[in-house]
């Protein structure tokens, strides 16, 4: 079917800015109505996108995408929001491997969510802290100096030997955010309940 639409049916699109050129490659974006054990139903299924991606250079088309959007949409931001699954990935990977969200080990629903939660938690504070540096830190190209504090006042803390943004660098920039944030706090110093 792909192979056989007109020319004029096939877009290059630009998704996003790369590091050395914009990515770009061409579309084909078709309406259709999935058929899957239609027999059984009393009306036809509403009609879909298919999009189709087909690289130059390539002998047929390579990727696939169904999506449920509105007859509206246009066709880049289509393939916008479908080259979005690496980044999605990419979260995914980094949550599981820094923040530990594949470590649980209990059996219930509810611990897992508590797991969960506080990962994603941490993770959001994680992209906020990147956020707030400069773009060269966030690339590892300069090291961030954390510091830490004594009774003598702020000392500075020796060379890590991890990457600034681990997570036991970020436990203390943490902690060191409470420590400030609490230095006004009329409750500091008073034991829980």
């Amino acid at each position: 079917m792909a192979q056989g639409l007109p020319n004029w049916a096939w877009k290059n699109v630009t998704w996003r800015k790369g590091t050395k050129h914009p990515l770009r490659s061409r579309f084909a974006l078709l309406r259709f109505r999935p058929a899957h054990r239609d027999e059984k139903r009393t009306e036809p299924r509403p009609e879909e996108w298919l999009l189709i991606g087909w690289p130059k250079g390539e002998a047929e088309p390579t990727k696939y995408w169904l999506s449920t959007l509105p007859g509206a949409t246009k066709i880049q931001g289509l393939v916008r929001l479908a080259k979005q699954r690496w980044i999605i990935e990419r979260n995914y990977e980094e949550l599981n491997q820094e923040l530990g969200l594949g470590h649980f080990e209990g059996r219930g629903w509810r611990g897992f969510h508590h797991h969960a939660t506080l990962c994603i938690a941490a993770y959001g504070f994680l992209v906020a802290e990147r956020s707030r540096s400069s773009p060269s830190v966030r690339a590892g190209q300069l090291e961030s100096k954390p510091r830490r504090t004594s009774g003598r006042g702020v000392l500075p803390v020796r060379k890590a030997r991890h990457h600034s943004w681990s997570i036991t660098t970020l436990r203390m920039v943490i902690a060191q955010n409470l420590q400030r944030w609490s230095e006004g706090c009329t409750y500091r110093g008073t034991p829980f309940l």
